[in-house]
């Protein structure tokens, strides 16, 4: 019978539980966390994003959408591509954070890996179907000024790269890099939540500074106000009983002042720039976790070995898309103990 390797999973990833006890230990045990650390990580991030999923959710009826989204917004998507993109975006991504949250727990992917294969494609389909939705708002979303497309889109293309590269390398069973791109991947689109904690803090710094202002259309301001506030506020919206929808006013942001215009105004002039600086912040993030966790990768890359090389691929350990398979990296060599299992392959 020909010699096979079979790399132990518990001999070269020593445990940092010294001192951890009683219900902790427990709780990441049952969960199936190798290591104490992961714990809150997973409860605040998986917490955050399956509550704010779970908020959104009576949006998928468009009627409590319009009654609950920022004034002005709804004037967009009332019909058309506008309309479609937001409910393809909504009833999409929305499941998708939720279903998400189980195919990062160790215990699930152990136990049930047919679950998580099939919740893992579902959740690639969601995700990529929301992009497209993404795309189709992107030019009304609260105002959709350049700089929020091209923050849109750099999302867009960042998840969708993500996406692809973990299902390329999991084909190849390169589960270290798969893990890695699906971490990325759910981080970038993370950042959306951030930035409406950001867009509201800059909102009200920028309304202090009281200098700052935005275009609307007279159609975006009667979505807010009847004709008479109209024909009080901004006598040029409108002729006789007609409102001149395409229109032009200058708004000044302000989110102080109750208005309903200046609020939305504060919003928009803030959304792109806390856009982008969410996006930043959570890319970094992801690369600092990844940087700091060396071990769970190696521990990751010796599954990954200990399968290509079972499944014939060459080079076993780094089959998939690795960096020295592109770069002048190193070529990756197994440094773990093996096993010499000299009859019946791998065990």
């Amino acid at each position: 019978m020909a010699t096979s390797i079979r790399v132990s999973n518990n001999i070269h990833m020593p445990s940092n539980d010294t001192g951890e006890r009683g219900g902790w230990r427990n709780l990441y045990s049952w969960l199936g966390f190798r290591e104490g650390y992961n714990v809150p990580l997973f409860i605040v991030f998986a917490a955050t994003l399956l509550g704010f999923s779970l908020s959104q959710l009576g949006y998928l009826d468009l009627k409590t959408f319009s009654k609950s989204a920022a004034p002005g917004e709804w004037y967009w998507y009332q019909a058309g591509h506008y309309r479609i993109g937001l409910l393809l975006h909504l009833a999409t991504i929305l499941p998708a954070g939720i279903l998400v949250i189980f195919q990062f727990v160790p215990a699930i992917r152990g136990r049930t890996m047919l679950f998580h294969r099939v919740n893992g494609y579902i959740v690639i389909l969601l995700i990529l179907i929301s992009n497209g939705g993404a795309l189709m708002i992107a030019r009304r979303a609260f105002g959709g000024e350049l700089a929020a497309q091209a923050a849109v889109g750099v999302l867009v293309i960042s998840t969708t790269i993500g996406l692809g590269m973990a299902y390329c390398n999991i084909k190849k069973l390169q589960v270290d890099q798969h893990r890695a791109w699906m971490l990325r991947t759910m981080f970038y689109l993370g950042a959306i939540i951030t930035t409406r904690i950001i867009m509201v803090v800059a909102a009200l710094i920028a309304s202090k500074t009281e200098s700052y202002n935005v275009i609307m259309t007279c159609g975006e301001l009667s979505s807010m106000h009847g004709l008479s506030y109209l024909a009080e506020m901004y006598p040029g919206c409108v002729v006789g009983s007609s409102i001149l929808e395409d229109e032009l006013k200058i708004i000044h942001a302000d989110f102080f002042r109750g208005i309903k215009e200046q609020i939305v105004a504060s919003l928009r002039i803030t959304f792109g720039m806390a856009l982008w600086l969410a996006f930043f912040l959570h890319a970094v993030g992801i690369e600092a976790y990844l940087a700091l966790t060396p071990r769970e990768a190696q521990r990751l890359r010796m599954v990954s070995y200990e399968k290509q090389l079972k499944a014939g691929m060459s080079p076993p350990g780094s089959a998939g898309l690795v960096a020295e398979s592109f770069g002048d990296a190193d070529a990756w060599e197994p440094t773990a103990r093996v096993d010499i299992a000299s009859q019946g392959g791998m065990v």
